[in-house]
């Protein structure tokens, strides 16, 4: 089996995308040591190097950069067509759109979400995002996307397509306990408070940190001595989200930090009162997993895709309600039986996004597109 994975828009940043490629292609590399495997990389990143010079796997550095769909998409005409001809693949794995189709063999699609259809977009943004979308999806032999709330809302724009569920995953071990040394160095380093709230995700409009924020300002109106740490990289809304601070006299209960190593992470997630995600939209959600494992309470946006991760066993806000938030946030905080009985659930159900689970599962996609 020859399997080509178009991972060209895969860079060193923290993202979900770049933590799924690790944990479940690194998983399959290793289940699959007969299967000869060809990552195609970016220039801007060595991506094939994570893979430990794993003798089943090759690499072929590309012309293309891992960001900006446009210039990927013009300096790719020149480049797939003859970068194809002769590597006989199997399968062709795309990780992003526009898909690349392969000239032999089978063409599989992963997709995260298709945000690029919403609103918050600009007109000329969608527009040109849902021409690559239908395309993209009419040109795969086989769709994988990551839920089953991804799975319907995809199904609205193709309903025939074939299509299977992936879920994300999540290597637990660094959130173990043996770390509380460094824990304790990380908060000095930050200057974090001793009981705070934590929110993780980049800073984008969907996110919905603005409200998130007012509601730390109305329970702190209330006399609660909650602080609020919201951790990632601007995707265009530091700005807004940081007058809201400043407007809500919040400057030293709410902080943002950015460009944090995975460690440091997860040392702050073990320091934490508890985690929040009040996200308007999601195709999956993976600092809910990180929360989980790190044995944290967790109280969440009631959108589709979290119910599904954590099975309606989870503590839910109407993510348009800003008093919502603050008082589900609130009956968490001031109960001790909801935060026992939200962490042991966690603790259990993060077991289920294994990496080694998850790629017995695509090997499983694999085989059945070949055979058909």
């Amino acid at each position: 089996m020859k399997i080509g994975l178009n991972a060209t828009c895969i860079n060193d940043k923290p993202t979900g995308a770049r933590q799924r490629f690790l944990g479940i292609y690194g998983e399959l590399i290793k289940r699959l040591p007969e299967a000869e495997f060809v990552v195609y990389e970016p220039f801007d990143c060595r991506v094939g190097d994570w893979f430990g010079g794993a003798p089943n796997v090759s690499v072929r550095r590309t012309p293309l950069p891992s960001e900006g769909r446009a210039r990927k998409f013009i300096n790719g005409l020149r480049y797939w067509n003859s970068a194809l001809s002769q590597e006989g693949f199997d399968i062709l794995e795309g990780l992003n759109l526009p898909l690349i189709t392969a000239p032999t063999g089978r063409t599989l699609l992963t997709i995260h979400d298709i945000r690029g259809t919403r609103t918050e977009a600009g007109l000329l943004e969608r527009m040109a995002y849902g021409v690559f979308l239908e395309r993209s999806l009419k040109s795969a032999d086989h769709v994988i996307t990551v839920s089953e709330s991804m799975k319907r809302e995809i199904l609205q724009v193709i309903p025939d397509l074939s299509i299977s569920v992936l879920y994300n995953g999540l290597d637990i071990r660094g959130f173990g306990t043996g770390f509380e040394i460094e824990q304790q160095s990380v908060r000095r380093k930050f200057d974090l408070p001793e009981e705070f709230i934590l929110a993780v995700g980049h800073l984008e409009r969907h996110k919905n940190y603005l409200r998130l924020v007012e509601a730390i300002a109305r329970l702190r109106e209330r006399g609660s001595s909650c602080n609020l740490l919201i951790i990632g990289n601007d995707r265009g809304e530091r700005k807004a989200i940081e007058e809201r601070i400043n407007t809500k006299k919040l400057s030293r209960n709410v902080k943002i930090l950015s460009n944090l190593s995975d460690f440091e992470v997860q040392c702050i997630y073990k320091l934490c009162t508890m985690f929040v995600f009040p996200s308007s939209y999601e195709g999956f959600g993976i600092p809910i997993l990180e929360a989980m494992a790190a044995s944290r309470p967790i109280v969440l946006s009631d959108i589709p895709v979290f119910r599904e991760i954590t099975e309606n066993q989870g503590v839910y806000f109407n993510h348009n309600d800003t008093e919502a938030i603050a008082s589900v946030m609130e009956k968490v905080l001031s109960s001790s039986a909801d935060r026992k009985r939200l962490i042991e659930y966690g603790n259990r159900r993060v077991h289920a996004f294994s990496f080694s689970s998850l790629a017995k599962q695509l090997e499983g996609i694999y085989r059945s597109l070949i055979a058909h």
